[in-house]
């Protein structure tokens, strides 16, 4: 490679030169000499790398009014992006490689928040494929060790307590270290967790802990992921950010029913831990070196009325770390009707999709009459009908808001669609109507499937509200929420035992708290921006 410089006395001149004045001259060997266009103030300096062949095309370029063609040059001042591989010059100034471009990897042009956004919903989407894998390898487990129903249903119970304990102090850690540091924690943590689960598995306690350790890992990113939204998406991206992210929960269901059979089958259930746990693992060792921008994400995305600190480091975050839970506005958020709106919407909507989570495949079995096999792939229709309606519905309420829809007004309406819908199909669906068991899972799929409205109904409202609080606010909700984790599921196993009808047992509560729920949010939900330190 030749190594040809060009030296100009003064950056004026580039930006003032005269085309047809001949400033630029080349000897014989084409070794640019110095020219002085104006006073001697500033220095620029830049340099092209050529290989042999350019530099043949150089000598024989053509000139337009003494200005050499076919050399880009990049103004130091312009910071913008430019083609080629960069390289710096020996002052320090950027310049390019002629005659090459390099777009690998694809994402690499990427806005750094889409990237942010895209590996948070790939951490869901192993978030969830592994919260599902115990409830098909339990049956294994439970042969093997010998465990009754009571001790399994325990074994399973147990990740709740950890999720519901982990959500306030997630969205707590979010808001001092911000949401990218607290994910990429929780990720390591249920992974390593999960992993363990074969080791510990023949001692009850340390399985319990392990389960335990899961939920925690899990429950701290959902107000990670908040944050990380809060702080990186505007307003009329916000809806779709919040689908893509979540919505990688329903894939990640789909996708560990899907693998988890086959792996017990050809493997042993041991490996549904170790392969799930070991995703993980690489997710939090690909993140690591997802470089983050110098100047704050928050400027480029976010409007003045909406912009948050920018994220601190472990440093500073730690010396403030004493004082930081007092500074949190607790009596403003429970003062505020909005925010009971939200509690009670996320009580609501978690009762209908744990229980409907947990029980569904056996309602298909015994009261359909369907094989395990059909009620095992019965039981992927509503989670992968969710990944499609999540986008539509998403789609649908950023266009509303980028039309000048007021914004509380498409929150009401997404989330009445979340509730309404399932409530309509579970009626149906629990009276008999004479209907065959395909067209029952076909009405089912449809509710639960529409309910994924919320994510742009109730799970955008955090932001909406305070960007600033909004891990913390989601931490408070979803605590509630994990609540029918732990005693819906066991209420309707109870409810089952008693009355011997699914109508009564499963449907019932999931109808009442869909329209109770319902008349809460359109009264008193708002998305209206609140400084609650004041």
């Amino acid at each position: 490679m030749e190594n040809f410089a060009i030296r100009a006395e003064s950056l004026c001149s580039l930006s003032h030169h005269n085309p047809s004045s001949k400033n630029w001259v080349f000897g014989s060997s084409l070794r640019p000499r110095r020219i002085r266009l104006c006073p001697p103030r500033e220095r620029l300096e830049f340099r092209v790398f050529c290989s042999i062949r350019e530099t043949q095309k150089i000598k024989d370029a053509q000139k337009v009014d003494g200005v050499l063609t076919g050399l880009r040059v990049d103004e130091v001042d312009r910071g913008g992006p430019v083609s080629g591989s960069e390289v710096e010059s020996g002052n320090g100034v950027r310049s390019d490689e002629v005659g090459f471009s390099w777009n690998w990897p694809p994402w690499k042009n990427l806005p750094q928040r889409y990237k942010l956004i895209g590996t948070t919903s790939l951490a869901f989407v192993i978030c969830n494929m592994d919260k599902v894998n115990l409830s098909i390898a339990i049956i294994p487990m439970s042969h093997q060790f010998g465990w009754s129903s009571s001790v399994a249903g325990l074994v399973q119970s147990s990740f709740f307590w950890g999720y519901a304990l982990s959500q306030l102090p997630g969205g707590w850690l979010a808001k001092i270290f911000g949401g990218r540091e607290v994910l990429k924690v929780g990720v390591l943590t249920w992974s390593l967790a999960t992993a363990l689960v074969p080791v510990l598995a023949g001692f009850m306690p340390s399985l319990l802990l392990s389960r335990i350790l899961v939920g925690i890992g899990e429950g701290v990113s959902p107000s990670a992921a908040t944050d990380l939204i809060a702080r990186t998406i505007p307003l009329e991206e916000r809806s779709r950010a919040v689908a893509f992210v979540f919505g990688g929960l329903s894939v990640g269901s789909v996708a560990g029913l899907l693998l988890a059979p086959p792996l017990i089958q050809n493997l042993g259930w041991e490996y549904v831990f170790y392969i799930f746990g070991l995703l993980g693992v690489g997710w939090y060792t690909g993140f690591q070196f997802l470089e983050e921008k110098k100047a704050s994400v928050a400027a480029e995305s976010i409007s003045g009325s909406q912009t948050v600190p920018v994220k601190k480091t472990w440093n500073d975050s730690l010396g403030e770390l004493g004082d930081s839970l007092k500074d949190v506005p607790w009596k403003s958020f429970f003062r505020t009707p909005a925010v009971w709106a939200m509690v009670y919407a996320h009580f609501c909507g978690s009762w209908g999709h744990y229980t409907c989570l947990s029980w569904l495949p056996t309602y298909f079995s015994e009261e359909l009459n369907l094989n395990l096999t059909e009620a095992a792939w019965v039981s992927i229709l509503p989670p992968l009908a969710s990944v499609f309606m999540t986008n539509i519905a998403a789609q649908i309420a950023d266009n509303l808001i980028a039309n000048g829809v007021e914004t509380t007004t498409v929150r009401k309406l997404c989330q009445t669609i979340a509730f309404l819908s399932p409530a309509v199909c579970m009626t149906l669906s629990s009276v008999d109507l004479g209907l065959p068991p395909w067209e029952v899972v076909g009405i089912l799929t449809s509710g639960l499937a529409l309910s994924s409205f919320a994510l742009s109904g109730l799970y955008c409202t955090h932001q909406d509200m305070s960007p600033e609080y909004a891990s913390i606010l989601l931490g408070i909700t979803n605590t509630v929420g994990a609540v029918p984790g732990i005693v819906g599921v066991a209420l309707t196993g109870y409810l089952l035992d008693s009355t011997h009808s699914w109508s009564l047992s499963l449907f019932a509560p999931s109808i009442f708290f869909y329209l109770t729920g319902t008349v809460i949010w359109l009264v008193f939900a708002s998305s209206k921006p609140r400084n609650f330190s004041k």
